[in-house]
C-alpha cells in the first residue's frame, strides 16, 4: 500500500469544472423546435454547444409543447433510463477511439491523480450523487491502472497529512472518502433550487433576478458554497501558511463574464487570502482555454 508523504510540501489548488463541452462532449441532444422557410416548426435535436448559439434566436427556435422542461428532459434523472452515464460512457469511449476531448478533460485527470479536492457545477438538473457516479466512471475510463495507483497514494498523502490518519481503508473506502469531500451541483436541480431559495443572501437576488440571469445566480451560489466549504476545511485541517488557490473553467461565455464579475465584486474581497482564475473555454479552437480573470498573481498549469 503505497502513501506518497510527498504531498506535505504542496501547495493547495482546488478546482471547479462545468461539465458539458468543458470536460466532455455529451451525446445528450436538447429537445427544440425549430422554423422552416416555409414557417414550420419541426423537432430539432440540438447539442449543447449548438443551444449555446442559438438559445437567443427565439424567432427561429422555441422549446416544444411541455415547455422548457421538455426541451431539457434528457438533463434531468430518469428513472426509466440512466442517461448522464449512458452518455458519459458514450463520450469516453468515443475519446478512447480518438475524438477531442473537451478542453478540461486533462485538467480533471490532472486533479484526480493528484488527489485535490474540486467540485462539478452543471446547469443539468441531476443529484448530486448522479453527477458523484459519473466521476467514478470518468475515473475508471480516462485514468489509467498507474494512474489511478498515483491517485490512491496521494489521497493516503494527505489523510496521513492532514486528517492524521495512522491507518487507512481499502481503496473503495479512501476513495469514497475523497469523493465525499468535493462537491457537485446541477444548478437545475429542485433540491439544489431548493436550497438556494432558503439561503437569505440569494432568496433577495432571486426576488430581482430576470429569468435570464438565474442560471448565471446559480452557479454563483455553487461556487460561493464550494469556497466556503474549503475554507472552513483548511481552518479546521491546517490554516492557511501556504498559498491557496481555486480555478473555473467553463464553455459557456456568459457564465465565466457573470463568474469573473462575481469573484471581483465579492469573493476576491471576502477572501483575501485565496487567488482565484477563471477560464475561457467557449473557443474550440483554443485547446485549453483563455483566462479571463485573476485575482492575485496565480497561473495554473493545464487549464
Amino acid at each position: 500500500m503505497k502513501v506518497n508523504d510527498g504531498v506535505r510540501t504542496r501547495d493547495f489548488k482546488y478546482y471547479i469544472f462545468d461539465w458539458d463541452d468543458n470536460i466532455l462532449h455529451m451525446p445528450t441532444r436538447i429537445r427544440m423546435e425549430r422554423r422552416g422557410e416555409d414557417g414550420v416548426w419541426r423537432e430539432a435535436l440540438l447539442s449543447t454547444s449548438t443551444f449555446a448559439l442559438v438559445r437567443a434566436d427565439t424567432e427561429n427556435y422555441r422549446p416544444p409543447p411541455g415547455g422548457w422542461l421538455e426541451a431539457f428532459r434528457d438533463f434531468q434523472d430518469n428513472p426509466a433510463r440512466d442517461t448522464f452515464m449512458d452518455d458519459t460512457i458514450a463520450a469516453l469511449e468515443r475519446i478512447a477511439h480518438g475524438e477531442v476531448p473537451g478542453p478540461s478533460y486533462n485538467a480533471l485527470k490532472r486533479t484526480l491523480r493528484e488527489g485535490r479536492l474540486f467540485a462539478i457545477v452543471t446547469a443539468r438538473g441531476h443529484e448530486a450523487k448522479t453527477i458523484e457516479r459519473a466521476v467514478r466512471v470518468f475515473i475508471r475510463y480516462a485514468l489509467t491502472e498507474a494512474e489511478r495507483e498515483e491517485m490512491m497514494a496521494n489521497l493516503r498523502g494527505y489523510r496521513r497529512w492532514l486528517d492524521k490518519a495512522e491507518t487507512f481503508g481499502t481503496d473503495a473506502e479512501e476513495l469514497d472518502y475523497y469523493l465525499s469531500m468535493c462537491r457537485y451541483s446541477a444548478v437545475t436541480n429542485e433540491r439544489f433550487k431548493a436550497r438556494m431559495a432558503s439561503d437569505p443572501i440569494y432568496r433577495e437576488k432571486l426576488a430581482v433576478a430576470t429569468t435570464a440571469s438565474r442560471p448565471e445566480l446559480a452557479k454563483e451560489f455553487a461556487i460561493r458554497n464550494f469556497v466556503e466549504h474549503v475554507f472552513h476545511l483548511l481552518q479546521r485541517t491546517h490554516g492557511f501558511d501556504r498559498s491557496v488557490s481555486i480555478g473555473f473553467s467553463d464553455d459557456d461565455a456568459g457564465n465565466v463574464k457573470a463568474v469573473s464579475n462575481y469573484i471581483r465584486r465579492e469573493l476576491s474581497r471576502r477572501f483575501e487570502g485565496i487567488k482565484f482564475v477563471v477560464y475561457d473555454t467557449s473557443d474550440p479552437t483554443l485547446s485549453k482555454g483563455r483566462k479571463v480573470c485573476v485575482s492575485g498573481q496565480l497561473n495554473l498549469p493545464g487549464f
